[in-house]
């Protein structure tokens, strides 16, 4: 059996699971209104709920799923994770009411929280020397998945709310298919363990914090940084419909877009503005930058001028690899591992917070129950969070080791 079709079916799974975070992205505003027959602003408080447990099955059900693979293998989980997409898919596609569409976002968000178990399965079918550029491709595959989900929402979308979601079910059969014939099972007897309910707990990360000497100011910043980054996932769908009367198309097209620029500006910027500025500086510049476009999104009353800016408010994302390598360097190399746990959960957590929040006050702003009308408001949140950053950043003395 040659190695690169299996390969193929795993990288394909990650690239179709990293789709459906934001596949719906484009359709939700339409989605919603033919559901609930409700105003855009009330549509946009479901988006939130739906986006928050997607969000909240991946965080409980990632580490379960990981753990599942080491006792029954890679190729099961992997395999019935597919089917459950497909299924989940079909389901959206055929949603009539809130509580189906509910459903199916929680079915999704487990059928997703399969990362952890694709990385282990390439790294069973891995030479100790091709891992990282393996994983590479586990990381390039979700970053496309991100990138090509928004499109194909948006350009499916024209055809109704509905029609990307039967596409992706087609394409969640092919690639069942696929690993059906081609995926072996790499767990052997050797490297197989028993299943333990305390390894799959999904809070362990949480509980690792306190380990974490000199690094509470710097965590609380990563943690309200996400908060406020994650404003574009929450609202820009509503922001964009209700602000500039874009439809699925234009809205794929603009997140499409942003994440195009957010990948560029990860792989080819980050490290030139480290050499530059160093890491703390880098960190200050870019959660700056962050501030200055998330006040500008907050009035901006032109579509063309907000879809100009949607790649250059990607530059602000030099904060995040920078901060990481702060808090990396701050630690010893004996906790690295349990830095990268405390990192996702607090990632995830963020992840579950912010839908809600966002879109709390994007109703508030646009219902009519503020004095003011303003579908920005969320964008203006997350500025005055980024100062906050910014402000804590500037009070944590710079440790010695840390070229400032």
């Amino acid at each position: 059996m040659s190695r690169p079709l299996p390969i193929l079916f795993i990288l394909l799974t990650v690239l179709i699971d990293s789709m459906g975070v934001s596949m719906i992205m484009p359709v939700m505003p339409d989605l919603l209104a033919e559901v609930t027959a409700r105003p855009l602003a009330e549509a946009a408080l479901w988006g939130g709920v739906l986006s928050t447990a997607f969000a909240f099955m991946q965080f409980l059900f990632g580490p379960l799923l990981g753990n599942l693979s080491d006792r029954f293998g890679r190729r099961p989980v992997l395999l019935a994770s597919m089917l459950v997409v497909f299924l989940d898919n079909l389901l959206l596609a055929l949603a009539g009411s809130l509580l189906m569409l509910f459903a199916a976002r929680v079915i999704g968000g487990i059928a997703s929280a399969t990362h952890s178990t694709a990385s282990a399965a390439l790294a069973d079918m891995s030479r100790p020397e091709e891992k990282a550029a393996n994983f590479g491709l586990v990381g390039a595959a979700a970053g496309i998945g991100f990138i090509i989900g928004p499109l194909f929402g948006g350009l499916l979308g024209v055809w109704g709310p509905r029609a990307p979601f039967y596409a992706a079910a087609a394409l969640a059969l092919a690639n069942l298919l696929l690993g059906f014939f081609v995926l072996p099972e790499t767990v052997t007897e050797r490297i197989r363990r028993p299943f333990q309910w305390r390894r799959a707990n999904p809070l362990g990360g949480i509980r690792q914090i306190g380990r974490l000497q000199g690094l509470g100011r710097l965590l609380v910043v990563i943690f309200i940084a996400n908060i406020a980054f994650f404003v574009y996932p929450a609202i820009w769908a509503f922001f964009g419909t209700e602000r500039f009367g874009w439809d699925s198309r234009m809205i794929g097209y603009s997140l499409a877009l942003y994440g195009l620029a957010f990948t560029l500006v990860q792989a080819l910027a980050v490290r030139p503005m480290v050499a530059w500025l160093g890491e703390r500086r880098t960190v200050i510049v870019g959660l700056g930058l962050d501030a200055v476009f998330f006040v500008i999104l907050g009035i901006v009353q032109s579509g063309t001028l907000a879809l100009v800016l949607t790649p250059l408010a990607a530059l602000g994302s030099v904060a995040g690899p920078a901060l990481q390598g702060v808090m990396s360097r701050t630690v010893g190399d004996d906790q690295q591992g349990e830095l990268q746990g405390v990192l996702m959960s607090i990632n995830s957590i963020a992840l579950i917070i912010a839908p809600l929040v966002m879109t709390q006050i994007f109703w508030f702003f646009t219902s009519g129950l503020a004095p003011i009308y303003l579908p920005g408001a969320p964008f203006l949140l997350s500025a005055a969070l980024t100062l906050a950053c910014i402000v804590l950043i500037l009070a944590e003395r710079p440790a010695g080791r840390i070229r400032a």
